[in-house]
């Protein structure tokens, strides 16, 4: 009785919290059309009637998912991207806490990255609203190291764009390859994409280009 009471009286925000984080634990286990309200309910210790009250419905629930989970995933980037040091560290800071919210947080991934794009407009909109935020901060950082290039190779924001949606294009395809290599820490991951990757735009911005060979001359 004292652990029903402790549990009404609990403010509002906390309690829509408390019934987020059983959401999505469930929407992860069990995919969104098979999760049910009651059982979401059920497992935050809460009615039914309450979760409809706070969240609307099954969709405004999962909206709710992942609105905070793209927050937390945003601003894990963000924030440690932040910190001093060149735009290749930065960078190379921010992916790292990429990869360690997705390995730190199976479930919100899951809710994320697996269900959320085929759920229809409203939830696509809000996974491209988190996605070009990360597009944003990754492009910011390219631009400062095109900008502090040492040679005068001309490129502009074209060309950061192009290099910020293939480094994030690529972290978000290696989520997948994580799951199946649970030994690659988000620090072994990160090194292996900068290497890959901001290697490559190093070389480009000393002035290196890639041309495909001249064809064989005809004898």
């Amino acid at each position: 009785m004292n652990e029903e009471r402790t549990r009404r009286r609990l403010p509002r925000g906390e309690r829509e919290q408390q019934i987020i984080d059983c959401a999505i634990q469930v929407f992860a286990r069990r995919g969104y059309s098979a999760a049910s309200v009651d059982e979401i309910a059920e497992q935050a210790g809460v009615s039914k009637p309450l979760v409809y009250l706070y969240l609307e419905s099954k969709e405004g629930l999962f909206l709710a998912c992942l609105r905070r989970e793209e927050q937390r995933l945003v601003a894990a980037f963000q924030d440690a991207a932040i910190g001093g040091g060149t735009s290749e560290l930065r960078l190379w800071a921010g992916l790292q806490a990429f990869f360690g919210f997705v390995a730190d947080h199976r479930d919100s991934w899951a809710v994320l990255h697996r269900q959320a794009p085929d759920l229809g407009p409203t939830i696509a909109e809000e996974i491209s609203k988190a996605r070009h935020s990360i597009l944003d901060e990754v492009r910011k950082l390219v631009l400062e190291g095109i900008a502090l290039s040492p040679t005068q190779i001309h490129l502009g924001d074209a060309d950061a764009d192009f290099v910020a949606h293939a480094l994030v294009g690529a972290a978000d395809s290696l989520t997948d390859w994580m799951e199946r290599h649970p030994g690659e820490s988000p620090e072994r991951v990160t090194l292996r994409l900068m290497g890959m990757m901001w290697v490559g735009m190093r070389q480009v911005l000393g002035g290196e280009v890639w041309a495909p060979p001249e064809p064989a001359a005809a004898e």
